[in-house]
């Protein structure tokens, strides 16, 4: 049982990608289902997750806090997991891995989940909690049509009790309305705005002296409204996130917006008005865990079968199929339909990528992605953006491992055991890895498993491979890194592993050149580059050496 101690609304925050905990909580069940949830098993889950090539990230020093800080989040938080008595998989659980609906299972569980909970009780000190927190953003995101992030993370957040939306509808016009008049000074703007607001939530810890934080001994007020802002951005953040995986809202990366995608109107409409705002009264934690885990509930419209029936007429009145078929063969119809508009949206767009019509856009996107906090979820636009100048300025068939929302836009970024880019250029293949890290922490996260996803297109592919590397900054331990790959015959990674990595500003340099180039750059070109590289630091004394001559040849690459 988790005690809060917020006074605005928590959301869970691990994983940051929601599907992520999908092959994390199978691999919980395939192995532990029946065991007590205590230290060994904990330790002896990190163990075996770290061993998946799903798995993505390090892990803390301690096994036995990330396997707790990995289930006792979202997974549980939700509704997919239960731990006492013993570990489990609940219905909800494991429709969540069985069904093809993903982003409906998700939906079902965020209108259930609510404050307070017999598994998240509030301390004393804690906000009087009486919400189903998302349920009442979506209401919010409703109600306004298009709500900012700044929005949400200093008002949407405190709507602790759903009987304060209309004061928190009262805030967020007040805001609008001044931001009018501090335009041209927007950031300094919202940071008083939050200031300002933190200062009056927490205005009894501070008349207290109670401003002592857990990562810092200092006890002052600037510290401590430092903390609280950090948090109210990592719950803004997470809660956009969890949202973007029902399916039913648009993302603005650039305006930092979310709003309900036009055609789920309807959707959203019903569950709004038929789902109680009131927070469930659980007789006891088995009941609440029952009432939680329970997949069936709440009700959707699409549960409707007349619904999904009209819907699969009006959407695609030219398929044949049987209508007195049972509503979930009807659901699997709708869904296989929607995935084969979406593969066709998706060749419109490499359509017009490969004759350069996006060439500005991609360009723009990039200079974005180089302004700091100029997005929302950056990473997520950095790999969207290569894919896109990937596919533009080569003849290869370039597929990114993103996943795609029903109309063709990047819902989040690729999964820890693959590329986040793989193109096939007949003869040979290239992986392509992006990250926004910066410094030691991009080789730490970054140095093994760009390796490690090459080795495996090598494996797959049987020809050879290549890997372009791109981030902002290249961090010194990686050119060290991948110049040694170059040089050294690993069998585990399929021999000599030949891994350029540039930096942003000098990608944007090799994707000008085929724009400007007087015919269309092929893959004769992408496998000169590579094989340069090797080439070069074959001859090299140092990584140094290596790494300024392909940055040199990079920034001409199609005159060598």
């Amino acid at each position: 049982m988790a005690a809060i101690s917020s006074k605005v609304v928590f959301m869970t925050t691990s994983p940051r990608t929601p599907s992520r905990m999908i092959p994390e909580i199978d691999l919980l069940y395939s192995h532990f289902q029946g065991c007590p949830w205590n230290h060994q098993t904990q330790v002896a889950f990190m163990d075996l997750l770290r061993e998946k090539e799903f798995f993505f990230g390090k892990g803390a020093n301690d096994p036995g806090f990330s396997a707790r800080d990995r289930i006792t989040r979202a997974p549980q938080t939700l509704g997919f997991v239960t731990l006492n008595p013993v570990i489990d998989l609940t219905p909800a659980g494991k429709e969540l891995i069985a069904s093809k609906r993903k982003e409906e299972v998700f939906l079902r569980q965020l209108l259930k989940f609510q404050l307070p909970s017999p598994i998240h009780r509030p301390t004393a000190n804690a906000a009087g909690f009486w919400v189903k927190p998302y349920l009442e953003i979506f209401r919010l995101i409703r109600h306004f049509g298009v709500l900012q992030f700044d929005e949400l993370m200093i008002f949407g957040l405190q709507l602790v009790d759903y009987r304060m939306f209309g004061q928190v509808v009262g805030k967020i016009e007040a805001f609008r309305k001044k931001k009018v008049e501090n335009a041209g000074n927007y950031k300094r703007f919202v940071a008083t705005c939050l200031y300002d607001e933190l200062s009056d939530i927490y205005r009894d810890e501070i008349g207290q002296g109670r401003t002592k934080i857990r990562e810092n001994k200092e006890k002052s007020t600037a510290n401590f409204l430092r903390a609280k802002a950090h948090n109210m951005r990592d719950y803004a953040d997470a809660c956009f996130r969890y949202l973007r995986a029902t399916g039913l809202v648009n993302i603005s990366y650039k305006g930092k917006s979310i709003s309900i995608v036009p055609e789920k109107y309807e959707e959203v409409d019903y569950f709004l008005q038929t789902v109680a705002r009131e927070p469930y009264r659980a007789e006891s934690i088995s009941d609440y865990t029952a009432y939680l885990g329970n997949p069936a509930y709440p009700e959707l419209l699409t549960d409707n079968r007349k619904y999904v029936l009209d819907k699969i007429v009006e959407e695609f009145p030219d398929l044949e199929f049987n209508r007195n078929a049972s509503l979930a063969f009807l659901k699997d119809l709708l869904y296989g339909q929607v995935e084969n508009r979406k593969e066709e949206i998706l060749a419109e767009q490499i359509a017009a990528m490969k004759d350069y019509k996006l060439y500005d856009d991609i360009s723009d996107m990039f200079g974005s992605i180089k302004q700091k906090d100029a997005l929302y979820d950056a990473p997520l636009m950095l790999e969207w953006n290569t894919w896109r100048a990937m596919t533009m300025m080569d003849g290869g068939e370039i597929k990114a491992n993103l996943k795609f929302d029903d109309f063709g836009n990047p819902m989040s970024t690729a999964q820890g055991n693959k590329a986040d880019i793989v193109c096939d250029y007949g003869d040979f293949g290239v992986t392509v890895e992006v990250t926004m890290q910066l410094g030691q922490r991009q080789y730490e996260t970054e140095g093994e498993p760009v390796a490690r996803h090459l080795a495996k297109l090598k494996k797959e592919m049987n020809k050879p491979a290549y890997c372009l590397f791109i981030a902002p900054k290249i961090n010194e331990a990686c050119i060290a890194h991948f110049y040694a790959l170059h040089k050294m015959n690993i069998n585990y990674y399929g021999g000599h592993s030949v891994i350029v990595p540039l930096s942003l500003e000098i990608f944007e340099k090799m994707v000008e050149d085929s724009c400007k180039a007087s015919y269309i750059p092929g893959p004769g070109q992408i496998r000169r580059f590579f094989e340069k590289s090797q080439e070069i630091a074959t001859a090299s004394q140092n990584e140094t050496v290596w790494y300024r001559a392909m940055t040199e040849y990079a920034m001409n690459w199609l005159n060598n």
